[in-house]
């Protein structure tokens, strides 16, 4: 008698091309929802008009369920958030998984229904896959890698190195929630409050703005590296020297006093739903009003600007009066939250 798919831990066979791996990809088809015909190794798609816009990330989070969303959204979140930062409209994505031997199916499923859902929500089609399965030990769960197809609109030409003197410096929300959220849960650590990742697909935000504001100059969406690594990364890429100023900066009160207790700057900190958005300023308050007005841009803050000198770096003007250089992180403060 076969025993049930959802009976079970991952097993090597499950990897191995016969009737326990067809159980398994037929169960993750299951939770993934319906597709516009198989999901096999390679997708044929219809030629899209327009620029196309090409991304691929691997997620490797842990833990692997956290307040606010687990590593199936966080993948699909994350490859969209890169699309949508192009300027692109997310259309496909590819989705492979590495598992680990004895993980729990349950486990599997429920990240597979969390991917499912995000992907409702982006508005992408999941095309093709892949799914291995690894010894015991070697995989720490489950790792996801995902690629990502989007289709850029007539007129929007985001760069980083877009950035002119006088430009205005938009950030769309509070930054550090994610990062602190996956360290409270990990370390064990209750800051006060009830933290949650803020992992959210960012084109729901973007396309709609970008469709108003085809002039907007450039977008980041501040991960890895947290701000600091974003606002760095544009002043490099430009030539020119970031201002922003740290009273403008949304930080929750969690998120501060957590960053205080652990030595940690939440510039640096990791964010899974936030963007850096720089404009001309003439119309930095358009762009800053309809960011308020959507869900995922209420906290938004114009939160300095761009100078000509010194060319390539960030300067803070903070809170007690002073200024001081935002450098990049010299390593990963907070390994494995994406």
């Amino acid at each position: 008698m076969t025993r049930s798919i959802d009976d079970e831990r991952i097993l090597l066979a499950h990897g191995g091309g016969g009737i326990m791996m067809k159980e398994l990809v037929s169960m993750l088809l299951g939770r993934l929802g319906s597709q516009e015909g198989p999901l096999q190794d390679s997708a044929v798609l219809e030629p899209p008009t327009g620029r196309i816009a090409f991304t691929t990330d691997s997620f490797v989070v842990h833990p692997l369920f956290f307040p606010g969303g687990d590593i199936g959204s966080l993948a699909v979140c994350g490859t969209v958030n890169d699309l949508a930062v192009a300027g692109a409209v997310p259309q496909f994505v590819s989705l492979s998984m590495i598992i680990e031997e004895g993980f729990p199916v349950a486990d599997l499923g429920r990240i597979a229904d969390s991917i499912a859902a995000a992907a409702r929500e982006a508005g992408v089609r999941i095309v093709t896959g892949d799914t291995k399965v690894v010894e015991s030990g070697q995989a720490d769960g489950i790792f996801i890698n995902t690629s990502g197809i989007g289709i850029v609109p007539e007129g929007v030409d985001l760069r980083s190195d877009a950035a002119r003197p006088g430009d205005k410096v938009l950030l769309s929300g509070r930054i550090g929630d994610h990062g602190l959220a996956i360290l409270s849960l990990r370390e064990g650590i209750d800051f006060g409050s009830d933290l949650e990742s803020d992992t959210a697909p960012l084109s729901l935000l973007t396309v709609p703005l970008l469709g108003r504001f085809p002039a907007i100059r450039a977008m980041r969406d501040a991960t890895r590296g947290g701000l600091a690594a974003v606002l760095n990364e544009i002043a490099a890429d430009s030539g020119v020297c970031v201002r922003v100023d740290e009273d403008r900066i949304p930080v929750g009160e969690a998120v501060r006093s957590g960053c205080e207790l652990m030595g940690y700057d939440p510039m640096q900190i990791a964010n899974e739903g936030k963007l850096v958005a720089v404009v001309p300023a003439d119309i930095a308050g358009d762009v800053l009003d309809a960011m308020r007005s959507h869900d995922l841009g209420r906290e938004a803050a114009v939160i300095g600007e761009v100078a000509e000198a010194p060319a390539g770096i960030v300067v803070m003007s903070t809170r007690f009066g002073g200024e001081r250089v935002i450098d990049l992180p010299y390593g990963d403060i907070l390994p494995r939250i994406c």
